[in-house]
């Protein structure tokens, strides 16, 4: 329950994922959003989100869950990033997260929450999942994956969205 509305997600409704093909957060959160509204006649927030690292020119970004290749595999993930910065002192990343509430007439609202932080190799903790282990957000000197949930969430990109967008909806 999200401000008094039950969410639903579109695998319950039987709508399968769309492909994603975008180039930005928002482009694949659009592709995602319009599928499932249109689909459903429903209105429907989706979300794309990953990691941005600066010196790498914003990579792995959109790309972020299949970078390494498929099947999913962090650990090759962290490597390939800790491998293309070398050694790079900018160390800089964020995780970023776009969300869109679209309605069936098309009608849309966005936001986007970033939580900016540094990487650091080799990664540390097994909390959390992705990049987490390697990234240290911003005022903490530990990496996303040695904090619980609990702690992790005060940090959250995707709250950070949500809020906003709650901001100009609710």
């Amino acid at each position: 329950m999200l401000a008094g509305v039950e969410l639903t997600s579109a695998g319950e409704l039987g709508i399968a994922e769309p492909e994603e093909t975008g180039t930005t957060f928002f482009d694949n959160c659009m592709i995602k959003a319009k599928a499932v509204s249109e689909a459903s006649g429903l209105p429907c927030l989706a979300d794309d989100s990953g990691l941005c690292v600066y010196a790498l020119d914003g990579a792995p970004g959109v790309y972020s869950a299949d970078w390494a290749g498929t099947p999913r595999d962090f650990a090759k993930a962290m490597r390939m990033v800790q491998d293309k910065l070398g050694s790079s002192d900018d160390r800089r990343a964020a995780f970023v997260s776009t969300l869109i509430l679209m309605w069936p007439d098309g009608h849309y609202e966005t936001a986007e929450g970033r939580i900016e932080g540094t990487l650091i190799w080799p990664p540390r903790g097994n909390e959390g999942f992705g990049y987490d282990p390697m990234f240290i957000p911003e005022g903490e000197s530990r990496t996303f994956g040695e904090m619980t949930l609990a702690e992790k969430k005060k940090f959250s990109h995707r709250a950070r969205a949500m809020d906003k967008l709650k901001a100009v909806v609710f």
